[in-house]
């Protein structure tokens, strides 16, 4: 089924939200992180969010939503991100974020091009396509990194549980009702 304009709006919002909430976490996660090298790989990885929020905050206003539109996820998606944020152990951080979340926000992004009408929505997927080439680039800083300093995973399965967690067929994006009008759409 085609996403209508309010739609994509909405689920372009959500990975808005999505986006920001993850730079805060690495935000937040700095001052806390022992390891120096660590923490210069969050620092920069948060330009790269605040961009990538910014590109879909631009795009929800080309798709009829208020500027820098960000709904919530549904509440199974937003309390995944809230206990990858809880995390408290360096490697526990790395690699619920570099192998766990990110790749299951990569696929999201993916099914949504896949579904989508690559002429139609045009400006999305060339948004998306950028932030997936971006994703790809911060997991492989986080493996050059990780082999540097011999992090290593206290759970060897944790990242993927998280990854499954959120590729689980629980809706992502909660939509606002129909447009009454074509004003609304």
């Amino acid at each position: 089924m085609a996403l209508t304009i309010r739609q994509k709006g909405d689920t372009l919002g959500t990975f808005r939200f999505m986006t920001v909430y993850l730079m805060e976490t690495l935000a937040r996660w700095v001052p806390s992180t022992p390891e120096l090298e660590v923490k210069v790989l969050f620092g920069r990885h948060i330009w790269d969010f605040a961009q990538h929020a910014d590109a879909l905050g631009r795009r929800t206003a080309e798709l009829r939503a208020p500027l820098h539109y960000s709904p919530a996820p549904t509440a199974h998606h937003l309390a995944i991100l809230e206990s990858l944020r809880a995390a408290t152990a360096t490697p526990d951080r790395v690699f619920g974020f570099y192998d766990g979340y990110l790749p299951a926000l990569a696929e999201r992004y993916r099914l949504y091009l896949k579904d989508t009408d690559a002429q139609l929505d045009e400006p999305s997927v060339r948004v998306l396509e950028r932030i997936l080439h971006d994703f790809e680039r911060l997991q492989a800083e986080r493996r050059a990194l990780t082999a540097e300093i011999g992090l290593k995973p206290t759970d060897a399965a944790a990242a993927e549980r998280i990854r499954a967690r959120a590729l689980g067929p629980e809706p992502l994006v909660v939509h606002r009702p129909p447009a009454r009008s074509a004003v609304e759409a």
